[in-house]
């Protein structure tokens, strides 16, 4: 499907339409369904001609031979049962994996402001728990919809060919069933739907505190998260509490529908009975098929629990499919190829979600090659500035261009591949180091990742480790010092080795020493490239061509090192002060 389908499509379609990749499982799973209900109808039936012809007439081997075959024909329902049981959860798991793979992708779809606004946990749910619930309705939920069905009409048909008097009473109780069942349906889909946004949350909670579990333990403050998961976990405790009081009045009435509808067999066949209108077997029969009712009944019951839940985490998995990315690629995106890496930066404003503007009429011309230092004090937008080159936001005002492009006419896949980003949060994937760094460059070779490892002088380090290149790294590099993150992050880039790279804080977990040795490396691969480097240390970028202070939101100032110094202004006042501080 595509995002037309989702936007224009109700919900129900949205479902149904994950079904036809698997219709033929789909029918493998129907056709079951079919027979064992058949099986459980023609029992009763089989039960009355042996009592009343069989018996009677002394056909003794008829009669054995028949229960023979009902024998065989509920050895053929276990197998079918089988089959329900496996193929069924095999389609239902196969549904869910179409769905979840498309929700991750959707999700890698939606920009940077989408995850600002969104928690991991919150996500981790909808991918997880809400898909499960979804799958468990796919697969047991028009399976035992037909199965009750088919049961109870045919169940009724035949009841009314053997007495129809006692066949219209148990047909005027099942319409006053069936509207109790649908009323408590609707009010289990709305407890379901406020027991997931409850999940939701208490599961990003307890997602925060185990990430932060380190710093916790920094602080000594084990007991605040512990109070913390505990009522967590309280909430959890009552979360489904009114869920539950909807599924003890539904059961509780569903039970009393099902003994009344037995009673008022009894009642009224006695009375037929004592009219001389009816027969203890043929009482006896409709007994049977009031038992055969006790499981598709049930079954119905299950029905409304799993549609009422498999239907509110459905709603929720439309919501996020109907989020539109508020990054989208032109019709006729170009894809940016052959990158020369002139960027042009003209009367950019930008602010996040509309609120206080970050940036006010930025404008920056850098010519191809060019090393562009960009300093100033914490907040006053050079990180901004520099994610909205690689488009991760899109500017409010004005545009930027690369290589005369306006970047919004370019593919945004195209426009990230030509850019390297070493971020100063370094993330690392629970992988390999070898994986981590082959990530700047899927197909690389082995040689090629040794090489990129020693220019960001962590092959020694590498070498060091228990397993070498296939060491394992831990959640986020946890198993690294912060500087070994810090520089497989940057033989990431190497490996990359792309026409344009934006450097965050890119040795800000180094030492002296080990930064001295990339800053090296770090000239021979801007040769030639387009380079932006956002420092705070600013004896690391004394070399660069030019240098920005960006300070409220505007280049304050911008010039060479000693052209800077000379002006006296901020640069010099912030030069000044770390030097004194080294010294």
């Amino acid at each position: 499907m595509n995002r037309k389908d989702f936007e224009n499509w109700s919900v129900f379609r949205i479902f149904l339409s994950y079904f036809k990749p698997h219709r033929r499982l789909f029918a493998l799973d129907m056709c079951c369904a079919f027979f064992v209900a058949l099986v459980d109808l023609i029992y009763p039936l089989v039960s009355r001609t042996a009592m009343q012809e069989l018996l009677p007439n002394h056909a003794y081997q008829t009669f054995f031979l028949v229960m023979a075959i009902v024998v065989v024909a509920y050895v053929i329902r276990s197998l079918l049962h089988f089959v329900i049981t496996y193929w069924g959860h095999t389609f239902g798991i196969r549904v869910e994996a179409d769905i979840r793979q498309d929700l991750f992708q959707h999700l890698q779809l939606l920009g940077f402001d989408f995850f600002d606004a969104n928690r991991t946990g919150q996500l981790m749910s909808r991918l997880t728990s809400d898909l499960f619930e979804i799958t468990e309705l796919a697969h047991h939920g028009p399976e035992d919809l037909f199965i009750s069905c088919a049961t109870i009409v045919g169940a009724l048909f035949i009841m009314f060919t053997i007495e129809w008097r006692l066949a219209l009473v148990v047909s005027l109780l099942i319409p006053v069933f069936i509207l109790v069942v649908m009323s408590r349906r609707r009010k289990l889909g709305q407890v379901s739907r406020q027991v997931k946004a409850k999940v939701a949350v208490i599961t990003t909670e307890i997602e925060s505190s185990l990430s932060g579990i380190r710093t916790a333990k920094a602080f000594a403050n084990e007991d605040v998260e512990f109070a913390k998961f505990s009522g967590a976990n309280d909430r959890f405790r009552t979360s489904k509490r009114q869920f539950h009081k909807e599924m003890g009045i539904f059961t509780g009435v569903m039970e009393f529908f099902l003994s009344i509808m037995s009673v008022a067999v009894v009642t009224v066949g006695g009375y037929l009975i004592m009219k001389g209108r009816m027969d203890y077997i043929d009482l006896l029969t409709f007994s049977l098929y009031i038992s055969t009712f006790i499981s598709p009944v049930r079954k119905l019951a299950n029905f409304a629990e799993q549609y009422a839940v498999g239907f509110a985490g459905l709603q929720r998995f439309t919501q996020i499919m109907r989020t539109k990315p508020t990054l989208d690629d032109a019709p006729d995106a170009k894809v940016l190829t052959e990158v020369r890496g002139k960027v042009d930066i003209d009367h950019v404003a930008f602010s996040y979600e509309d609120k206080l503007e970050v940036l006010h009429d930025v404008s920056l011309h850098v010519v191809p090659g060019e090393t562009i230092a960009v300093v100033g004090p914490s907040g006053g937008g050079k990180t901004t500035l520099c994610q909205l080159i690689p488009r991760f936001y899109d500017v409010n005002a004005g545009s930027i261009s690369i290589d005369g492009l306006d970047i919004r006419d370019v593919t945004q896949k195209s426009l990230r591949e030509h850019i390297g980003v070493v971020q100063q949060d370094v993330f690392l994937f629970a992988d390999t180091v070898l994986e981590n760094i082959r990530y700047g460059r899927p197909g690389a070779s082995m040689e090629d990742i040794i090489e990129a490892s020693k220019k960001a002088e962590i092959y020694d380090d590498i070498l060091a480790m228990p397993d070498g290149f296939d060491t394992y790294v831990g959640e986020r590099g946890a198993l690294l010092s912060g500087g070994q993150k810090q520089r497989i992050a940057i033989a990431r880039i190497f490996l990359k080795n792309p026409p344009i790279l934006i450097l965050d804080e890119a040795t800000s977990a180094l030492d002296t020493i080990t930064e001295s040795k990339i800053q090296s490396a770090f000239d021979a691969l801007a040769k030639g490239r387009t380079t932006l480097i956002i420092a705070h240390r600013l004896s690391t970028i004394r070399n660069a061509t030019r240098i920005l202070v960006v300070e409220n939101g505007r280049i304050q100032e911008q010039g060479t090192h000693s052209e800077l110094m000379a002006l006296n202004g901020t640069y010099a006042k912030l030069y000044l002060t770390q030097t004194k501080l080294q010294s």
